[in-house]
């Protein structure tokens, strides 16, 4: 049963999270994109249907931490530290995610959508772009460091 578990938990991993940081990863320069040439549909559309994949992907990837405390228990290491940081750690790239790169996202295709002028605040839009490919940044990065703890698992019992 725990290779089931396991295998679930990384495929979930692969096919939930995968998505998200790179659609995340990839909105910003789409953004600016946007917002460089307004008049270009494609170029928001590309941005809408990153945006769309966030979404649906970070919704979709609640699987992974589900199979990866089914792991954990059937593996018995619930209480090893490895596991632990990667717990806090994965709730903290959540709250990035959900506090902070999302609702970026949404504004800045709210921006883009209201069809404002040109130039009428493409500097606070562009802006709004930096902060959020520095969020994203920080995403991905706790999730890269999540998984070389539960690749590499320092101090675990069970070996790496």
């Amino acid at each position: 049963m725990t290779k089931f578990l396991l295998a679930v938990h990384v495929l979930a991993a692969i096919i939930a999270i995968g998505p998200v940081t790179v659609a995340a990863s990839m909105f910003p320069p789409a953004a600016r994109r946007a917002l460089s040439a307004p008049a270009d549909g494609h170029v928001f559309s590309s941005a809408r249907l990153l945006h769309r994949i966030c979404r649906v992907y970070a919704v979709l990837g609640v699987v992974v931490p589900v199979f990866g405390f089914a792991t954990a228990g059937s593996m018995g290491v619930l209480g090893d530290s490895w596991l632990i940081v990667s717990i806090v750690l994965t709730s903290m790239a959540a709250v990035v995610l959900g506090a902070l790169v999302l609702p970026r996202q949404s504004a800045i295709l709210a921006g883009l959508e209201s069809a404002a002028p040109p130039g009428a605040d493409d500097e606070a839009a562009r802006r709004m772009t930096v902060r959020l490919a520095m969020f994203t940044g920080i995403f991905n990065l706790l999730w890269a460091v999540v998984t070389v703890l539960m690749i590499v698992r320092p101090g675990s019992s069970t070996g790496a």
